[in-house]
């Protein structure tokens, strides 16, 4: 018995080694054309200041609508077959789909490879899902709080290494070496991820996916969970297809964009990497609400004066705080959600938290595209505080009762 309980121990161990690394490299992957999607796109075509703005919304935004619709799907086929197969079948998918952006030549041939991409979605909520069943419940809010938190180093750090390669490779080159980084993982997963005392979940045992969302509506906290992740990642993403655009703007058209750009976006995620394990731990000790809502806070105040830099170091330094803030928000709601999710529904809640996420994605895209072109890029960072400052409310109203309440119950 201690054998087979050393064994166990050894291989959720492993599971969270390797895909925290697979996480944390698909984070840089996903996110490193972020900083030349926008020049990329003025390369396929003639366009003035207002469609290029609109362009890069639609291109960010429209993989995150495939993906928002197939995800659940994507989530009740791992609570039957496993996560293991859909981790694998993300990573290669999105792998060979980046790869060929590289090849494209027209906006609509980059649309639809978007699209393809959406519909490959699943690896993050995937691996979450994995590491949620099998990491015993003390070390639960370790472990996701650490695959979290490699992931958003990764997704904020990629803009830098994605900038720098496209500074020095070419655009192009950076999409072909992202899709080999993606097959790379799905490599490693396939031969080092165990998920052999995976047992399927009956259907009948769950009940219906109509049910189990039922069910998480009835359930204030998560529903408000759901919710703010939402818009979370709404303010996340509506700073993206401006970002490169904006520096451009702050430079005067130096030649020096791309890098610089790569290096703005890169700020936050090296922010993040820094204190995201010792706010998990504070969290712990005073409540991760607490720290949600300090977040919630610090980051509306960080925006404003966003709106107002003048040069790339107070745009820089303003990024770095936000992504301070970052290892206070989202980490700590998916802690959250892991604690207080149904067990038997672990992987469509995942996906339908990941659906959140996507939702955040397009909205956030479409309208930080939108705003910059009606209003200029200041109005986007304006707009981005406002959002932030009601995410704050609608967290106080829809989270924060109900987990005192549960805190008051449990005990």
């Amino acid at each position: 018995m201690p054998q087979s309980s050393n064994l166990t121990d050894q291989i959720w161990r492993r599971n969270l080694h390797v895909l925290s690394i697979a996480v944390f490299f698909a984070g840089i992957a996903f996110s490193e054309i972020m900083p030349f999607i926008s020049l990329f796109l003025a390369e396929l075509g003639n366009f003035t200041h207002k469609q290029l703005t609109n362009w890069s919304g639609i291109v960010f935004s429209v993989s995150y609508v495939v993906a928002t619709i197939v995800t659940p799907w994507w989530g009740k086929l791992a609570d039957a077959k496993g996560r293991k197969p859909m981790i694998l079948r993300a990573s290669l998918g999105m792998g060979i789909v980046i790869g060929a952006i590289g090849l494209v030549t027209n906006v609509w041939q980059l649309v639809v490879l978007r699209m393809l991409q959406g519909a490959f979605a699943g690896f993050v909520s995937n691996s979450n899902a994995l590491i949620a069943t099998e990491v015993p419940k003390e070390h639960s809010g370790s472990a996701l709080g650490t695959m979290m938190a490699c992931f958003t180093g990764g997704n904020l750090l990629g803009p830098f290494i994605g900038g720098t390669i496209a500074t020095f490779f070419g655009y192009r080159f950076t999409f072909f070496l992202t899709g080999f980084i993606l097959i790379v993982i799905c490599l490693a997963c396939w031969k080092f991820v165990d998920e052999s005392n995976f047992h399927p979940v009956a259907t009948k045992e769950v009940g219906s996916s109509k049910d189990v969302i039922k069910s998480l509506v009835s359930a204030r906290m998560i529903f408000g969970l759901v919710l703010t992740t939402v818009i979370i990642q709404s303010a996340n993403n509506s700073i993206n297809p401006i970002i490169s655009l904006f520096v451009k703007q702050l430079l005067h058209g130096s030649s020096h964009t791309t890098f610089v750009s790569g290096v703005i976006a890169a700020l936050p995620g090296i922010a993040t990497i820094t204190i995201a394990s010792r706010v998990g731990n504070l969290g712990d000790r005073i409540g991760t609400d607490k720290i949600l809502i300090f977040g919630f806070i610090l980051n509306t105040i960080v925006f404003i004066p966003t709106a107002f830099v003048s040069n790339c170091w107070q745009l820089g330094i303003c990024r770095f705080i936000v992504g301070l803030v970052d290892a206070c928000l989202f980490p700590q709601v998916q802690t959250m959600l892991t604690k207080n999710s149904p067990v038997s529904a672990t992987g469509r809640v995942f996906s339908w938290n990941q659906s959140a996420m996507y939702i955040g994605n397009i909205v956030g895209s479409l309208m930080g595209g939108w705003v910059a072109g009606q209003f200029g890029f200041s109005a986007v960072f304006l707009w981005t505080a406002g959002l932030v400052f009601l995410n704050l409310i609608l967290f106080l109203i829809n989270v924060e009762w109900p987990l005192h309440h549960v805190a008051g119950t449990r005990s």
